[in-house]
C-alpha cells in the first residue's frame, strides 16, 4: 500500500527488534525523514520511539496507523483505515501534516504513552497466552478486541474471583506536590500531597499511568490525560472484581466511578504487597513488585489525521 501511494518513501518491514536497530543505525540515522508512518499497533509505535530516542535519532513526526490490536493511539489520534491513511499522506505532496503533541511517561529508562498494572496488564498477559495456544485459524479471528474480551471472563476475571483478590498498593510522591481532579473535572492542588507523601495506601485492581486517553479498543482509560500539561495522569482503581465488572461500561467510557482516585503527578512510585504483571504501552513486561515513573523529558508530535482528513 504504502509503495503504490507513496513511491519515493523508504519502506521497511521488520520482524525483530535487531532489524529495526539495524534499519533506524543504516537508514534513518545518517539522513532522518520529517515523517514516519508506524505500521503496527501501539507497541511497535513505542518500540519505534524508544529505539529513536535511545539511537538520538528524533523524528519530527510520527503517523501511527491502524494496523494493531488495540490502536489506541491511532483511536485518539482519529486515524481511518490504514489505506485511507495513507492517501491522505500521498494527498499533502509533500507538506506538513498537521500533529497533534503527546507528553510520555519514562519509566526503567522507557518512554510509553501509559504502563502500569491490574487488569489492563492481566489482560494482555491473558490474551497472549490464550492466543499462542490457539490453532491458526482461531487464532486469527481472536486476534482483537474478541480475544481480550475472551481472556478477560475466561482468565482474568476467574482469577480474581476464586484467587487472593487485587494486590495492595503504596503510591508516593516523589516529585512536585501532587494535583487532583474535583468533582466538576478541574484540575486542583491535592491536600496533603507534599513531596514525599504517601497518596494512596490500599487495594488496586488497576495502578496505572499514562499521558493519552486510552489504552486502545475505545477503551478511556486516562479521560484526564491532557487536563494537566507536564504531569502525568495516575488512575488507581481500588474496587473489587465484581463491583468492576459491573461498572465496566462506565469505566470503558472513562466516567468517574466509586473508589477511581485521579492524581496527577510529575515523579511517583508504587509498591506492591506481592509480585504483580506489568505492562508498558500495550506490550507485557516481566511482573515486578514495584516501579518507578515520571513525566518525561520527550513527547512525540503525532499526525493529527482527524485534522488531515477535515
Amino acid at each position: 500500500m504504502v509503495q503504490a501511494a507513496l513511491p519515493e518513501a523508504r519502506v521497511s518491514v521488520t520482524r525483530s527488534l535487531a532489524e529495526v536497530q539495524r534499519w533506524i543505525d543504516r537508514d534513518l540515522a545518517p539522513n532522518p525523514p520529517d515523517l514516519i508512518l508506524s505500521g503496527g499497533g501501539d507497541g511497535t509505535a513505542v518500540t519505534l520511539v524508544n529505539e529513536l530516542r535511545d539511537r538520538k535519532v528524533w523524528v519530527p513526526r510520527l503517523g501511527v496507523l491502524r494496523l494493531g490490536t488495540g490502536n489506541g493511539w491511532a483511536n485518539v489520534t482519529n486515524a481511518p483505515r490504514a489505506r485511507a491513511a495513507i492517501a491522505h499522506i500521498a494527498a499533502l505532496q509533500g507538506r506538513t501534516p498537521p500533529t497533534r503533541r503527546f507528553e510520555l511517561v519514562e519509566c526503567d529508562g522507557r518512554i510509553a504513552p501509559f504502563l502500569g498494572t491490574g487488569w489492563d496488564a492481566e489482560i494482555v498477559t491473558d490474551f497472549k497466552t490464550q492466543l499462542a495456544k490457539m490453532p491458526g485459524g482461531l487464532r486469527r479471528i481472536s486476534d482483537g478486541l474478541p480475544g481480550y474480551l475472551m481472556g478477560m471472563f475466561t482468565r482474568t476475571i476467574p482469577r480474581h474471583m476464586f484467587g487472593n483478590g487485587a494486590a495492595n498498593v503504596v503510591l508516593t510522591n516523589l516529585g512536585a506536590p501532587a494535583m487532583t481532579v474535583d468533582a466538576r473535572g478541574n484540575v486542583v492542588p491535592l491536600p496533603g500531597g507534599e513531596t514525599g507523601a504517601v497518596l494512596y495506601r490500599g487495594p488496586a485492581s488497576v495502578a496505572a499511568a499514562g499521558t493519552t486517553e486510552e489504552w486502545g479498543f475505545g477503551f478511556r482509560a486516562f479521560p484526564f490525560a491532557h487536563a494537566a500539561p507536564g504531569r502525568v495522569s495516575v488512575r488507581i482503581y481500588g474496587a473489587p472484581v465484581l463491583e468492576a465488572t459491573r461498572n465496566m461500561f462506565r469505566l470503558w467510557r472513562g466516567d468517574t466511578v466509586p473508589k477511581m482516585h485521579d492524581f496527577f503527578l510529575t515523579h511517583g512510585k508504587m509498591e506492591f504487597d506481592r509480585e504483580v504483571p506489568f505492562q508498558v504501552g500495550g506490550d507485557a513486561m516481566a511482573p515486578r513488585t514495584s516501579f518507578e515513573f515520571r513525566i518525561a523529558r520527550d513527547a512525540v508530535d503525532l499526525v493529527d489525521w482527524g485534522q488531515l482528513a477535515a
